[in-house]
C-alpha cells in the first residue's frame, strides 16, 4: 500500500474538490436518476421521493456547478428540464463503481445489471496501465504529487 505522507500531501486535493460539489446522498441520487434518462423536477420528485424544497436546492447547486444545465420545454406554462451536461456525463463512471460496490459488498441480488446497447455484452470497469496493459487495484497504484508543496517558513530567518 502507497502512502503519502503529510508533508507531501497537497492541501486540497480533487476528491475533497468533487465531493464538495456532488458528496452529498440526494445530489449522487439525482445524479443516478439523471443516467436513468429522468429530465424533469416531478419525475425526480416522485422517483426519489424527495422533498421539494431539498431537490430544487440540489438541482440549483448541480446547476451552479455546470454538471446539469436548464433546458425549457414548455412555454405556457413555463416548464424546465434538466441535461446532464459533459461534466455531469463524467461522472458516470463514478455511479458505476458505487453501484459495482454496493453490488459486492451489500446485496446477494444485484438489482440491475448493465449491458453494451450495441451488442448485449456485460460491461466491465477497470482500472488499467497503459505501459503495460495489466489489470491494477490500490496497491499497485503510487501517488505522487504533480505540484511542488511549499516549504514552511523558518523560524530563525526573522
Amino acid at each position: 500500500m502507497c502512502t503519502l505522507n503529510r508533508p507531501d500531501r497537497p492541501e486540497r486535493d480533487s476528491v475533497q474538490a468533487a465531493l464538495e460539489e456532488i458528496g452529498d446522498r440526494w445530489t449522487f441520487l439525482i445524479l443516478r436518476e439523471c443516467f436513468f434518462g429522468v429530465r424533469r423536477f416531478a419525475d425526480f420528485r416522485r422517483n426519489l421521493g424527495i422533498a421539494g424544497n431539498i431537490l430544487a436546492d440540489r438541482l440549483e447547486s448541480l446547476v451552479g456547478h455546470d454538471v446539469l444545465e436548464r433546458q425549457r420545454y414548455s412555454e405556457h406554462p413555463p416548464r424546465q428540464e434538466y441535461r446532464l451536461t459533459a461534466k455531469g456525463r463524467d461522472l458516470y463512471e463514478i455511479s458505476v463503481a458505487i453501484m459495482r460496490w454496493g453490488d459486492r459488498w451489500l446485496t446477494d441480488d444485484p438489482p440491475l445489471a448493465l449491458t453494451h446497447r450495441a451488442d448485449g455484452g456485460a460491461v466491465e470497469q477497470v482500472l488499467r496501465c497503459t505501459a503495460c496493459d495489466a489489470h491494477l487495484d490500490s496497491r499497485d497504484i503510487a501517488y505522487h504529487p504533480t505540484h511542488a508543496t511549499p516549504a514552511p517558513p523558518d523560524p530563525r530567518a526573522t
